[in-house]
């Protein structure tokens, strides 16, 4: 058994990686180690977070142990939990790093931490290099690798990205367990009835935080496409806007598809989240850069058929022609994609390939993962 504290977002901080960051806690947990999770007592300052609120309504998970801790943007704050780390003297910190604005806080803190000569640090690296791109974001990287002993990452491309500054520390790939914890799958008639969706129109969803990276534009015009236009089939919009709102509407204004698109653009609670993958037939990633995703993993879950574009790890997870499509970051691409899944009726046949592929993507292989790695490093 190890003592473990996961330096990482978690309850009340919404969003996937403190849902995922949960789930991990919990299978850690199952395999009898000792968990703690640290979170952020502030994480973004308001004026540096684009949606509404960071905070969940959802209850907290059952059976774990969360410290609102960390402040992101205090160094006094880093000194002290540092030092309190220090003394707790546990076997390994694993922490999330997902953006260069966490690594001063993050890097202190493990910094610190490490001057017990006892505590490893390993990072599960959500991303390294950002999808989108702000200045000091290379050095403030660099200082958080300088800090970390081995790197577990979810797709291979963030494993490249790594190795631009480090060549010597070990990194692990282990695919994105599946998110199972967001409810049982609903059957379709079930889910539109509850989202008040017409029961007779076939979905397309599109799931999570909107920015730009993610592609909704293209998706948009590929819907837009006359072959699809005349089918009974809609865009299910299903996430709040972390980008500019106007843009979007106005290509759903120019391109006359307003009775093409639901929008529910608020933030979509926990307990909703099985609807809305329920009523889908298909779950479109049109991303424009990449790592992971865990949109992917909430289809798994669900056993919905996706598409998803060729970068970054999609194509890694998504098996094209069994579980889904991948398709070049192209309006037509995307379009006759999901033209093929209608018109050849391929829903039964790729749902059953995703059942027989999410056995691939389980939280015990992510947690054997973790304990090699952390058998291998040595301080």
């Amino acid at each position: 058994m190890k003592k473990i504290v996961l330096l990482t977002p978690a309850h009340p901080l919404r969003g996937g990686i403190a849902s995922s960051s949960e789930r991990l806690a919990q299978e850690l947990q199952t395999a009898g180690h000792e968990v703690v999770l640290y979170s952020f007592s502030l994480q973004y300052p308001s004026l540096l977070f684009p949606g509404k609120t960071q905070y969940s309504d959802d209850p907290a998970p059952e059976g774990l142990t969360i410290l609102q801790k960390v402040n992101s943007i205090n160094p006094f704050n880093w000194l002290k939990v540092g030092r309190e780390l220090r003394e707790m003297r546990p076997d390994l910190i694993l922490t999330r790093y997902w953006l260069p604005f966490m690594s001063p806080s993050l890097s202190n803190i493990i910094r610190i931490a490490k001057k017990n000569g006892h505590t490893k640090a390993i990072a599960i690296a959500d991303n390294i290099i950002p999808h989108e791109k702000r200045p000091f974001d290379t050095s403030l990287t660099s200082l958080f690798i300088k800090h970390i002993d081995a790197f577990v990452v979810m797709s291979r491309s963030v494993a490249d990205d790594i190795r631009q500054f480090t060549k010597t520390k070990r990194t692990e790939y282990i695919a994105h367990p599946i998110y199972d914890n967001y409810g049982v799958q609903i059957e379709k008639t079930e889910a539109k009835l509850k989202l008040g969706l017409d029961l007779d129109t076939d979905y397309i969803l599109f799931f999570g935080f909107i920015r730009d990276y993610k592609g909704l534009d293209l998706l948009l015009k590929a819907v837009a496409d006359k072959r699809l236009r005349n089918r009974n089939m809609k865009l299910l919009i299903a996430g709040e806007y972390y980008s500019n709102e106007a843009y979007y509407q106005q290509i759903i204004k120019q391109l006359r598809l307003q009775d093409h698109v639901v929008l529910h653009t608020d933030f979509i609670p926990h307990e909703k989240v099985k609807y809305y993958f329920g009523a889908a037939d298909l779950v479109a990633q049109p991303y424009k850069t990449a790592t992971q995703s865990g949109i992917s993993q909430l289809a798994y879950h669900f056993e919905k058929p996706m598409l998803v574009t060729n970068v970054g790890g999609l194509p890694e997870i998504v098996e094209h022609g069994k579980v889904g499509y991948v398709t070049e970051v192209d309006v037509v691409a995307i379009s006759d994609a999901i033209v093929d899944f209608y018109d050849n009726s391929r829903e039964a046949e790729m749902t059953e390939g995703v059942r027989e592929n999410k056995q691939n993507f389980s939280w015990a292989k992510m947690v054997e993962g973790i304990e090699e790695l952390e058998e291998f490093v040595r301080i």
